[in-house]
């Protein structure tokens, strides 16, 4: 099974706390809003996408499921 990274750009309230942790993944827009660089989910990139995902404080940031 395949994992996708998701942005809510509408609950995206520009904390940059994703930016932070997983500066290669994720960045802040010229308006300050989140945008995904690099959505694939990898054994690489794994845990620093769920930390992400647990420190969003609005929970913007979610990982799909996608099925094979």
């Amino acid at each position: 099974m395949t994992e996708t990274i998701r942005a809510d750009r509408e609950a995206c309230c520009g904390n940059g706390m994703c930016v932070a942790l997983a500066p290669g993944i994720f960045d802040l827009d010229d308006d300050g809003v989140v945008t995904v660089l690099d959505p694939a989910v990898t054994e690489q990139n794994e845990q620093v996408v769920k930390e992400t995902v647990a420190n969003c404080p609005t929970a913007a940031i979610t990982v799909e499921r996608i099925p094979a």
